[in-house]
């Protein structure tokens, strides 16, 4: 342990509310192309009445919203250098005209770090997260390692970026940023809806040998739609009880059109399951209380784009 994590080791607990950030993680939204809100963010509201009042909730939707930024995708900096990946994310900036993001618009890592705990809300697509949700966990690449010390490269040099990598200055600047908070995962999905024939095929599919049912990803476990999320937090040091981590089957059988919020809403069962893992976050978070440090980490995650 470096000297920098054995003194964030020895900090006392800190006497303040527990902070929360929970995340609507569906591309719908009310003002976008579809207009109906997500079941993420009907969820994220529910959950946000069913918390202690004396916690600090912060949330935030980033779904699709029309004349709004969107989560800018991540450039891949870490393959050319892990030094080259600046904590926080120094590819864009806050307030841009020529690049907005929705990231830093929605000061996502200074909220992110001054969260004890996460909540992520969000749908099972294509077997797998909604492509914001994927976006924003895609540009947390720098929680894990990124480098602290964007001026020792001149912001950006790939040649000082690698030539710090290789120097033994960089084991005593890389560590995992937001490491000790804990992140929740709830998904949900229709398992295909009415599409389905009785072999659990795709009803208008031509050439039906070429899908095998039997084949396909899960088989009743779809929790593991979010395993790359869960893994990358875990990898982090974020921890993600396995009880924390859930999926909720709702709609399946029905169209589209009769599968939207207030539908979900009156599935008991989809409902006594979130409400438990709600609970079951609850329970996990006030055991732990406040993780150490977290001022500290809300000053770091601060924009060092010019």
């Amino acid at each position: 342990m470096d000297d920098l994590s054995a003194r964030a080791e020895a900090l006392p607990l800190e006497q303040r509310p527990l902070k929360l950030l929970l995340v609507a993680g569906s591309a719908r939204r009310i003002d976008g192309c579809p207009g109906l809100d997500s079941k993420a963010r009907f969820l994220m509201h529910r959950m946000l009445g069913r918390l202690p009042p004396a916690w600090q909730a912060d949330h935030v939707d980033i779904g699709n919203e029309h004349g709004k930024p969107k989560i800018q995708g991540c450039n891949g900096c870490v393959g050319t250098s892990m030094a080259l990946c600046v904590w926080p994310c120094n590819c864009y900036g806050p307030d841009s005209d020529h690049q907005p993001d929705l990231m830093w618009n929605e000061r996502l890592y200074q909220r992110l770090a001054r969260a004890d705990a996460w909540a992520i809300i969000g749908p099972v697509w294509w077997y797998g997260p909604s492509t914001n949700l994927k976006a924003m966990f895609d540009r947390l690449v720098c929680m894990s390692g990124g480098n602290p010390r964007p001026d020792l490269i001149e912001k950006k040099s790939t040649l000082k970026a690698q030539a710090l990598e290789r120097s033994p200055l960089w084991s005593a600047l890389t560590r995992n940023h937001l490491e000790g908070r804990t992140a929740a995962f709830f998904c949900y999905g229709n398992l295909g809806g009415n599409e389905l024939d009785p072999d659990r095929s795709p009803r208008i599919l031509a050439h039906k040998a070429w899908f095998d049912p039997g084949e396909e990803p899960y088989q009743g476990e779809e929790r593991r739609a979010y395993q790359g999320l869960v893994w990358q937090c875990r990898y982090s040091g974020i921890e993600v009880p396995d009880t924390l981590w859930q999926h909720a089957t709702t709609g399946p059988g029905r169209p589209y059109a009769d599968d939207q919020s207030d539908d979900m809403a009156a599935e008991a069962q989809v409902m006594a399951c979130f409400d438990a893992w709600v609970d079951a976050f609850v329970h996990h978070v006030r055991r732990k209380g406040p993780v150490p440090g977290t001022e500290e980490a809300e000053r770091g995650a601060q924009s060092t784009t010019d």
